[in-house]
């Protein structure tokens, strides 16, 4: 006689992961429809009252960077393409450039940096030295401040500055951190980072060949994702902060074409270009375009050409979301933009979501 079955005993385990495999199957197989939020990346959110914000280029610029050009087939090459292009700018004074891990460890990203500030002095740039900054999260590193840090605390009891981050903002909230008086002579950060709440950052819009049914890489919000607890320490100074999201970046495309013309400006810039090729194929097989889009680039721009952005005076969190680390294109992370006032623990910000005026070349 067989024992009768106690009501309440719940799923066996091979159920449970036949169920958990049937959802993981209906979750990839619905990236293949045509489903519009999935195709563009973007859904309907309450509007931002875009402006033209009227400003002057900086005095003093600092640029703290993540550079990793030429590492690998799916390194990007933005922030070496931003290097590029504001160390050739007239009357810009770059009074410090510091490095910090994201797009590769630090000792990877450091290198880059200095040895594309070399080719750039070679062709006549006045760059400063550079300093190592901060090689891994906020909330991981020990008492030991960085050389950047040191550095970029001189610079602003100097003089106020403006701050380029191309990267995670580690090195930033480190430095203010420590001294939080410097934080009145922060005249502004201009940030790769933000994104409106349900937006992804997905290149392909359903055109990519290389993963997920012809669907395409999902990026993330990778500046924000590297490092949450230097975005909040920065928000938390209330040093005006300036957003260049990826919704920004893909209304650039840089092409075979650009490069071409950026390897004829200068030896530095036939570096840079030859470093792009892996990324530029990349999106091509993998993606689906005939080119990439430029963030660290765009956000360079801003700092040049303020007005040459549409933006809004918006609010902005940190929001971690609900799925675990791994799931971050499900989950609703990053540093999400909503407008002014609607909600009490939002940080004040510019969110630049629109562009209006781009350069003929790379280079100049």
């Amino acid at each position: 006689m067989r024992p009768r079955r106690r009501p309440g005993r719940g799923l066996r385990p091979a159920r449970v992961l036949l169920l958990l495999a049937g959802i993981l199957a209906l979750g990839v197989l619905s990236l293949a429809l045509p489903i519009a939020s999935w195709r563009t990346g973007e859904i309907e959110t309450e509007p931002l009252a875009l402006l033209h914000h009227a400003g002057e280029r900086p005095a003093r610029l600092w640029i703290d960077t993540d550079a990793a050009c030429g590492l690998g087939p799916r390194t990007d090459p933005d922030d070496c393409l931003a290097l590029h292009r504001l160390a050739r700018e007239d009357g810009l004074e770059i009074v410090g450039i510091s490095t910090v891990f994201g797009n590769a460890p630090l000792a990877r990203t450091d290198r880059v940096t200095r040895e594309i500030v070399a080719r750039l002095r070679g062709v006549g740039a006045p760059l400063p030295e550079v300093s190592r900054g901060a090689s891994a999260p906020l909330d991981e590193r020990d008492a030991a401040p960085s050389d950047a840090q040191a550095a970029l605390a001189r610079g602003l009891r100097d003089r106020p500055l403006i701050i380029l981050a191309l990267g995670p903002l580690t090195t930033i909230a480190e430095t203010l951190r420590a001294e939080p008086a410097l934080a009145r002579n922060v005249e502004r950060i201009v940030a790769v980072m933000g994104r409106r709440p349900g937006h992804l950052f997905h290149p392909s819009e359903g055109q990519g060949g290389g993963v997920l049914l012809g669907h395409g890489p999902v990026f993330s919000d990778m500046n924000l994702r590297m490092d949450s607890e230097a975005v909040r320490v920065v928000l938390a100074t209330g040093v005006p902060l300036t957003l260049l999201p990826y919704e920004v970046a893909r209304q650039v495309l840089i092409t075979r074409e650009d490069l071409a013309r950026l390897s004829a400006a200068d030896a530095a810039g036939a570096h840079v270009a030859s470093a792009a090729e892996g990324w530029l194929a990349f999106w091509r097989d993998v993606v689906g375009l005939e080119g990439f889009y430029p963030f660290d680039l765009v956000a360079a721009h801003a700092v040049i050409e303020p007005d040459a952005f549409l933006c809004a005076e918006a609010s902005a969190r940190v929001e971690l979301g609900w799925a675990p680390r791994w799931l971050w294109m499900i989950g609703d992370a990053g540093l999400l933009v909503t407008p002014r006032g609607d909600r009490t623990d939002a940080h004040r910000v510019r969110y630049c979501p629109r562009l209006a005026r781009w350069p003929a070349t790379l280079s100049k």
